[in-house]
């Protein structure tokens, strides 16, 4: 095992139990950044993604905190929208020789925009819980729910990330979701909509599977960690420096 990686792992766990940020708006940048090519990045984070959803899900299902109807509308977009951003890198691989720019300007590009939302959920998430759209149940928004998870599901294939922030947000502004539900809700549809991308990256060998192996080692622990600290640490201002630092990093990866 790979010393240095387990302790990112740790970072990256203990970072995550601590603000509850997506693991993947982390990981990703830090796995470009120690020499690990875009295109790797992607696919083992969601490997790894996967497999850390899975026992999220199992406590959330236990809990009963996962509203299913939103999970089943947003899956029918954004597995479809994941397979198609990863057939077309695929595609892009075979005829072009920019695809690791194309994503890593991508990474770029959704790092700006998950940090933003994170500035938005920290100091408005009041104003879109009363907003007019929220108004609407789910059954009565199943195409618009479609179509918002086809497009950031195709943002997830391509990148790897949003498959936690981008949904909450979404869950956060359009739907009536209660609170204790919008967590279980988005780690239950996460896991399945990174286990079907994280299989085709396997297909396509784009997975480091002893990297992921070395990550989860590390991560589960620091995932505890930073969960016990949760309730000692100022959550808005961390989650806001948090943001800060995301965006620098998509400036300078673009």
């Amino acid at each position: 095992m790979e010393i240095g990686i387990i302790i990112l792992g740790v970072f990256v766990g203990f970072l995550v139990g601590l603000t509850g940020v997506g693991g993947a708006s982390l990981l990703t940048p830090l796995l470009m950044l120690i020499g690990i090519s875009p295109v790797v990045a992607v696919g083992t984070d969601l490997f790894y993604n996967s497999i850390t959803k899975l026992f999220g899900t199992i406590q959330h299902w236990r809990q009963k905190t996962i509203n299913g109807w939103l999970v089943l509308y947003f899956s029918f977009g954004s597995i479809p929208g994941a397979v198609i951003a990863i057939v077309l890198l695929k595609v892009f691989d075979f005829y072009f020789e920019n695809l690791e720019l194309i994503i890593k300007h991508s990474i770029g590009y959704v790092l700006i925009f998950v940090a933003a939302a994170m500035v938005l959920q920290n100091f408005f998430s009041n104003r879109f819980e009363t907003g007019q759209l929220t108004k609407n149940p789910v059954e009565g928004k199943k195409v618009l729910t479609i179509l918002i998870g086809f497009f950031l599901g195709f943002i997830v294939g391509l990148t790897s990330i949003g498959s936690g922030s981008l949904f909450a947000l979404a869950m956060l502004y359009m739907y009536r979701v209660k609170t204790s539900k919008v967590v279980g809700t988005d780690i239950a549809h996460a896991f399945g909509l990174v286990t079907v991308a994280g299989i085709l990256h396997v297909g396509l060998g784009n997975v480091n599977f002893p990297l992921a192996i070395n990550l989860l080692v590390g991560s589960i622990p620091g995932v505890i960690l930073g969960s016990n600290l949760s309730t000692k640490v100022p959550e808005k201002p961390l989650r806001f420096i948090l943001a800060v630092i995301l965006f620098i990093s998509g400036i300078k990866i673009i």
